[in-house]
């Protein structure tokens, strides 16, 4: 599926305050992949990029811990500006990171639930390699597979996600070591699917380029299909998080 990269600013501009308190999963990566962080990579840093930095889950706990000198964070709109009122000094990388010049000379480049939405990742990947200094660190969580496997089974929309074995190919490839990898997988329930749209509306994760026009009639038949996701918890919509710990090799 192709990626329209301003229709995706555009819906994640719009779901910028209710992303904050609608995205529960997308923060417990953060934490999670911040725990990770803190296992591997040096406490004090020159140089730290941030990719899809969005509502700040990450750079917040990430300068909570980490010292660092140099913070670059990217996102595709600026309104993501009007989260880190309370970080000092950052230089600001606004746009597609797909397109745009990388600082060079990186200790960590970091980024919570937001890789899945490039188009070439092995490209994104060898320029990531090249803007870290050698034996620094690429550590990121993005998604597998069956990330909302449920919309996905019912409407035919959603991302091509890549799984964990051809992502450590595609790292090895561009030059990583892979020190750490891990999957999970987490459900999140819901009263109605109806509540599971709204939802994935708030966080701004129904940008796909060819957007689903709902009928009244499709919509009704979407909630009648959506019950074999029903159990006793409610209707189930699935999130498969992949964390990653990678070092460029000198």
């Amino acid at each position: 599926m192709s990626i329209n990269k301003a229709l995706v600013a555009q819906r994640f501009a719009k779901a910028g305050q209710s992303y904050v308190e609608h995205a529960v999963i997308q923060k417990q990566i953060s934490a999670q992949l911040f725990e990770y962080l803190k296992v591997y990579c040096p406490q004090s840093l020159a140089s730290v990029l941030e990719i899809g930095c969005g509502s700040g889950n990450l750079t917040h706990l990430f300068q909570s811990h980490f010292q660092v000198e140099q913070l670059f964070l990217n996102d595709l709109y600026d309104d993501v500006e009007q989260h880190f009122s309370s970080v000092d000094k950052i230089n600001w990388l606004i746009g597609d990171i797909e397109q745009l010049i990388l600082p060079q000379s990186l200790d960590t480049v970091i980024s919570s639930s937001a890789l899945q939405w490039m188009i070439d990742l092995p490209a994104l990947l060898q320029r990531i390699h090249s803007a870290l200094k050698p034996n620094a660190y690429f550590c990121f969580s993005s998604f597998g597979p069956d990330n909302l496997t449920e919309i996905k089974q019912l409407t035919g929309q959603g991302l091509n996600y890549v799984d964990l074995d051809t992502l450590r190919q595609q790292l090895e490839q561009q030059g990583f070591e892979v020190l750490f990898m891990h999957q999970d997988h987490k459900q999140r329930y819901f009263d109605h699917p109806k509540s599971i749209l709204q939802h994935l509306k708030a966080t701004g994760v129904t940008a796909t380029a060819k957007s689903h026009r709902w009928t009244k009639q499709s919509l009704q038949q979407f909630y009648s299909d959506y019950e074999q996701f029903h159990d006793e918890q409610g209707f189930s919509l699935t999130y498969h998080p992949i964390y990653v710990i990678a070092r460029r090799t000198a």
